[in-house]
């Protein structure tokens, strides 16, 4: 068996809102959003690796919700694993600090007004179901 990666995205759910995070870099990927987050590290959990990368990207504190059913493969190794996650109530706003130049926060009418990543989309439409 290969190995993989996981890569955690965050469903960061607001009052019935999404937060969508447009790309910056790498060339290939600006200008699309996402769901933020990143890989887990060595000895991490999916969880504790998702709250250090919003912290990390959005400057964000988040507890960390229950895990979407499913998981989409990246590039290999790599494969996107997706946690509901909320603000926690001394948390800033969030603000694109790392990777990212624009931040949303998207109604269930709003989804599909950004662009997404190919990836991202089937996360997108089973999070649709949570707001």
């Amino acid at each position: 068996m290969t190995e993989r990666t996981v890569v955690v995205g965050a469903a960061l759910l607001d009052t019935g809102r999404l937060l969508a995070a447009r790309r910056s870099a790498p060339p290939d990927l600006a200008g699309r959003w996402e769901l933020p987050g990143g890989k887990v590290e060595p000895g991490e959990t999916p969880q504790a690796a998702l709250a250090r990368e919003l912290r990390e990207e959005l400057g964000v504190e988040v507890e960390v919700g229950e895990r979407i059913p499913g998981e989409w493969p990246l590039k290999p190794p790599y494969v996107l694993q997706v946690w509901t996650s909320h603000l926690l109530p001394d948390s800033p706003e969030p603000k694109p600090l790392q990777d990212h130049d624009e931040l949303r926060w998207l109604t269930r009418a709003e989804l599909w007004d950004v662009p997404w990543l190919d990836q991202d989309v089937e996360a997108v439409r089973k999070i649709a179901g949570e707001l």
